[in-house]
């Protein structure tokens, strides 16, 4: 008798783990697919400015830049010659908020994009976590 409610036992929970793990594995595989942005999508872009400018200017860009419909935040650095923001993808283009700062403030302003081999050496937790591999795993599956 002892012996069955073991086995039983035994069988239910490697059911229930069996059951949570696959679940698990869905839901990683669900969030971590790449989607459209929705309204409540946030992003952040980097425009790096060609020329020396000064706190002035700084200020200039800065306020420009929180003018512009959909930027939420805004950081420029003088010494560093960078402005950095935040914005909502879905009403506004970070291409188009770069190329509408050149023209309007006639700064040369170029918005950073990262080259492949930039954008792999990213997060160094994202390519060896467990959640990107089982998601790596599931992608290969589907």
């Amino acid at each position: 008798m002892t012996g069955k409610k073991i086995r039983k036992t035994i069988i239910i929970s490697s059911s229930v783990l069996v059951f949570l793990f696959a679940v698990l594995c869905v839901h990683i595989y669900v969030m971590m697919k790449p989607g459209q942005p929705d309204a409540k999508t946030i992003a952040m872009a980097r425009i790096d400015i060609k020329q020396n400018i000064n706190q002035a200017d700084a200020d200039k860009i800065t306020s420009w830049l929180y003018s512009q419909q959909g930027v939420q935040h805004v950081l420029c650095n003088q010494k560093t010659k960078i402005a950095v923001f935040s914005f909502y993808p879905a009403k506004v283009s970070a291409d188009k908020i770069a190329g509408s700062l050149s023209s309007a403030l006639h700064y040369n302003a170029v918005r950073y994009m990262p080259s492949e081999k930039d954008m792999m050496k990213g997060c160094p937790a994202a390519g060896s976590s467990f959640a990107y591999k089982v998601y790596n795993v599931m992608n290969k599956i589907f």
